[in-house]
């Protein structure tokens, strides 16, 4: 007599589900709280208070579609992939797409069971909202969004400009709302909003609301970011095991460590016959590189590489250092040995977060700066392949 919500959301026949569920349970109050897609095209509901099942069967129940938006910057978009684990761990046969800026796109195809990757240019069309060639690139952005129907659209990022490219798509919207969102406007265009309390960490809060918004339970386990390297390469002949990457560029000058330091911790380290990978993105941090290969002679500077065969690169070190930077905890998705360095910001709600495959740890915090001996000791306890 009474059909729930999220029956609605469902990609199958509405209609003939109506139909189903007045002829075989005309006196049962249907209060669903949990619903999926079976591999057999089959529609599940769960009626929580009664802890009776009941299955519905669905002539055009098709595979569940869900869009997940998380657009920049490179931390944040790691921080968003556990979430696939989740939804899969529930809803097997989902096809989940992701909406990312373009020049974070490289970490969401790192994710095998990532069907499509969209990309958006905001930042670059920032520069030329003028320009005939933006508003051609948005329209064709808006038209690959319009040619799936989505049952689910999430969007973890909460601010405005990932709300508003989340409007683009077709689908019922999901979202933080007016208290739990980075950019409180951004709730008005969800379609529904929940709250997500801001005192825990970024990756918690992501799988809280996927969770909320598909109606599973919310996680308690360790995050499985579900990187994988599917393109093993040899970038460097002279990059040999075992060997340790030093991600010492971040994107502002407060955040990184003393170059002494590196020097200092690369020299140690190289007591133990450990290479030491420095990989770099623009001038500022070539320069640095090439000073710290100047210093140490177990150092060898990268050329300029892209982001996934930076990722097969550190998926082969036996740890990776680095300070406030996205590929740190990239580093951690690769289930690698990571320790995040910390100087100017404070690492409780968006440092690295480890899984259950991996070492994870923060040092330092806002206004600190961790001395070199307890890199080294941390680097040198959690790296037993390397020896003396």
């Amino acid at each position: 007599r009474h059909i729930a919500a999220p029956l609605t959301s469902i990609n199958c026949d509405f209609m003939s589900c109506i139909y189903t569920v007045l002829s075989n349970a005309q006196h049962v109050a249907l209060h669903t709280t949990e619903w999926e897609i079976l591999k057999n095209d089959k529609c599940k509901f769960h009626n929580r208070q009664s802890g009776q099942k009941k299955l519905i069967v669905c002539e055009n129940a098709g595979m569940l579609r869900i869009l997940l938006v998380k657009t920049s910057s490179m931390g944040d978009v790691v921080h968003n992939l556990p979430v696939i684990a989740d939804i899969l761990r529930h809803y097997p046969d989902t096809q989940i797409d992701w909406l990312v800026e373009e020049s974070f796109s490289e970490i969401p195809k790192l994710h095998p069971r990532v069907a499509k990757v969209i990309t958006i240019a905001i930042r670059r069309w920032r520069k030329s909202l003028c320009s005939r060639s933006t508003w051609q690139e948005i329209k064709q952005v808006k038209k690959q969004l319009k040619q799936t129907q989505y049952d689910a659209i999430i969007d973890t990022q909460g601010l405005i400009k990932s709300a508003v490219v989340a409007s683009w798509a077709t689908g019922n919207r999901y979202g933080m709302d007016w208290q739990s969102a980075r950019e409180p406007l951004a709730s008005l265009f969800y379609t529904k909003k929940y709250s997500i309390p801001r005192n825990q960490h970024a990756v918690a809060r992501n799988r809280q609301l996927a969770a909320l918004a598909l109606h599973y339970p919310i996680p308690d386990c360790h995050p499985d970011y579900g990187v994988t390297i599917t393109t093993p390469e040899n970038h460097l002949q002279a990059l040999v095991a075992p060997y340790a990457v030093f991600l010492h560029g971040t994107s502002r000058d407060s955040k990184l460590w003393p170059l002494a330091n590196w020097v200092a911790l690369a020299k140690r380290l190289a007591h133990h016959h450990l290479k030491i990978a420095l990989p770099w993105s623009n001038t500022a941090e070539l320069e640095r590189a090439r000073a710290m290969e100047a210093e140490s002679s177990n150092v060898i500077v990268l050329p300029k590489l892209s982001l996934t065969a930076l990722a097969d690169i550190m998926a082969k070190s036996v740890v990776n250092i680095g300070v406030d930077t996205g590929l740190i905890h990239l580093s951690t998705a690769l289930n690698k040995p990571s320790i995040a360095i910390y100087t100017d910001t404070n690492p409780e709600f968006t440092g690295v977060a480890p899984t259950a495959k991996n070492l994870a740890i923060n040092i330092g915090g806002k206004g600190q700066i961790p001395d070199v001996d307890k890199v080294y000791q941390l680097s040198k306890a959690h790296i037993p392949e390397v020896k003396a």
